[in-house]
């Protein structure tokens, strides 16, 4: 199905036209006109599925085609981590480009001039606030913010979010929002935690489940059955003849993340590391040079595991199981 044949309005339709989107993916077929309709939504599908334009288009569009508060948030997305805030403000500035809806990503780990910014941003009346939950809260603690006009209430990485202990951090903000809004959750998995979740914030939601599907049969999938001490002589076989492009290696833990970087720049390796240990910049910074090819490796915690989009992976190693 293509997106032109949505009830979306012309600006929305412009935007998308100018960055080359044309049919939808499941996810985005199911759960866009569910949320033009108004309704509340739970929807379960993997990383990687589309999710971020499934909410982020209807979200736009309703913003521009009905009435909403001037100088007021009337939107909040909450993310998991500040990776995926800023892309999704990202994609909110391309699908926006011509529609005169406003945004700004609240995310800690930054310099002290981005608080004020955030600040701003809250106190001024963004009208989308895409924000991670423990700064939003600091803001909600420590700044007047008003979120009395909140219309719409999306929850990205939904299970992510609780996996990471942020439960009674979405509680607190539900509990200074209306009652009468719409409340849109998105997950790769639907444990009983998620549907406790759902029942407490939703009202009659509509549920999209996309089923798994397999890899591509492009993607070839290899396991090495060894012990700790034979790893770091499977990955120098692994490139003694090749030199690695934009391969990423995910380790259980940040302290081993470090370790694994030093070992393999040893080997000669061209590596960067990206754990929570760093500074927004310095994350910022390797993610610019991975993208750009100028490090070919990048060593990382699940920090970039959800709903990250970086082209041109050739190839991605468990270190650890999952």
């Amino acid at each position: 199905m293509r997106f032109d044949e949505l009830p979306l309005c012309d600006e929305v339709l412009d935007g998308l036209d100018a960055m080359n989107f044309s049919e939808m993916t499941p996810v985005q077929e199911h759960s866009i006109p569910v949320i033009l309709e108004k309704r509340d939504l739970i929807a379960c599908a993997k990383t990687g599925t589309g999710k971020t334009a499934a909410f982020l288009l209807p979200l736009i569009n309703n913003l521009y085609t009905q009435p909403r508060a001037e100088n007021a948030v009337n939107a909040i997305i909450m993310s998991p981590t500040r990776e995926l805030a800023q892309q999704i403000d990202q994609q909110m500035e391309g699908f926006s480009y011509f529609v005169p809806v406003s945004s700004v990503a609240v995310y800690g780990g930054g310099e002290a001039a981005d608080w004020d910014v955030q600040r701003t941003g809250l106190q001024k009346g963004a009208d989308v606030v895409i924000a991670t939950p423990g700064r939003l809260i600091s803001h909600l603690n420590l700044s007047e913010v008003d979120l009395s006009h909140v219309k719409y209430f999306i929850l990205d990485e939904a299970d992510r979010m609780l996996d990471m202990g942020f439960f009674d951090d979405i509680m607190m903000i539900v509990n200074r929002l209306p009652k009468d809004r719409q409340t849109i959750m998105f997950s790769a998995t639907m444990p009983p935690k998620i549907r406790q979740l759902a029942k407490t914030i939703l009202k009659d939601p509509v549920e999209v489940k996309i089923a798994i599907s397999r890899p591509p049969e492009t993607i070839m999938q290899t396991a090495y059955i060894c012990e700790d001490a034979q790893k770091n002589g499977i990955i120098r076989h692994l490139f003694t003849d090749k030199t690695p492009n934009k391969v990423i290696l995910f380790s259980g833990s940040k302290l081993k993340v470090k370790e694994l970087t030093r070992t393999l720049r040893k080997m000669g390796l061209s590596v960067g590391e990206m754990h929570s240990d760093l500074e927004q910049r310095e994350r910022d910074a390797i993610m610019h040079e991975f993208k750009n090819n100028r490090v070919n490796m990048l060593i990382a915690t699940d920090i970039v595991s959800r709903g990250i989009d970086i082209d041109d992976i050739t190839l991605v190693i468990n270190y650890d199981v999952p």
